[in-house]
This record gives C-alpha cells, structure tokens and sequence, in this order.
C-alpha cells in the first residue's frame, strides 16, 4: 500500500529523541514534539541553532509510523476494502493532517533559517542556497562555512529608550 522509506524499528527510535504528548482535543493527532523549546527572537542566531530550532521536527516520522500502521491494517483486512476502510479512517486523517503540518512547519523553518542568515551576514538568499547546495553536513556545519566567507554583521541591542532627534 504504502512505500515508507524507513523501517518501523528506526522510526521508532528517532521518535524517542522527541518529547511524547498527552492527548490534546486541539491537536490530536500529534504524538511527538520537539523537546526544546525555540529560543527567544533576541537570543543568538548560532545558539538558535545550537538548541535546534531549525532542525527538522518530528512530524514526517509521525506520519510514517502511521503509514506503517496503515500498511498493518491492510494486510489483516486484505480481501475486505470496506473494513479496511472503516478500521483505517483515523489514521488516515492522522497522516494527512501530520504530513500537512510538516510541510508547513518545514517551509516556517527554511524562511526562517534564511532571514536569520541575511540578518546576521553580508549574503543573499541567492548566495545562500549556493551554499546550501555545496554543503554537506548539519545547520551548523553550514553555519561555520558561511561564516568564514562572509562578513559578520554585529547588530547592537536596541533596548532602552531611544536617543532625541532635535
């Protein structure tokens, strides 16, 4: 039925790196989320990173454990498509609305992530998915390859009362 790229027994265990949720009427169809709360807008751009608040969250695990579960129905309703139906109505809206959350969450992040580096370096988005192509590891590691071939901007804290324009 459905071609889950990654086994039940790995998915199972990349899940426990995310804090299990009770039932939520709101957002039930969320199991997982992510155990780090994301640091404040006014916290540093690199311990953003380090905290993992651009990193990918646990929603397209969610729905492929769900597709595995699908897939479990299937085979025990084999010859009968209307009980497969009826046992899989649940979880069908689960995975849909699971895999619309991360797209959702996933295009937040990657504008976000962009912002932050044009925000923080002299560089374009353009010349950003330039390195985002040519990098080969972690946020971080794209960080670290960014900051050596562009310019740190230094951005002053604006708390406090502004100075008088007379």
């Amino acid at each position: 039925m459905f071609k889950v790229p990654h086994s039940r027994k790995f998915i199972e265990k990349r899940l426990t790196e995310f804090q299990k949720l009770n039932y939520n009427q709101f957002r039930w169809w969320r199991w997982y989320e992510a155990k780090n709360k994301p640091l404040p807008n006014k916290s540093d751009f690199r311990d953003k990173i380090m905290n993992g608040d651009y990193d990918q969250g646990p929603y397209s695990l969610q729905a492929q454990l769900c597709e595995h579960m699908l897939n479990d129905i299937y085979e025990e309703c084999k010859p009968d498509l209307q009980k497969y139906l009826e046992k899989s109505k649940l979880l069908s809206a689960r995975r849909k609305r699971l895999w619309e959350d991360h797209e959702k969450d996933e295009a937040g992040k990657l504008n976000d992530l962009i912002v932050a580096f044009t925000k923080n370096f002299r560089i374009t988005k353009d010349e950003i998915y330039q390195e985002i192509d040519i990098c080969m590891g972690t946020i971080l590691d794209l960080y670290y390859q960014i900051e050596e071939k562009y310019n740190k901007i230094y951005v002053k804290s604006r708390r406090g009362r502004p100075a008088k324009q007379w």
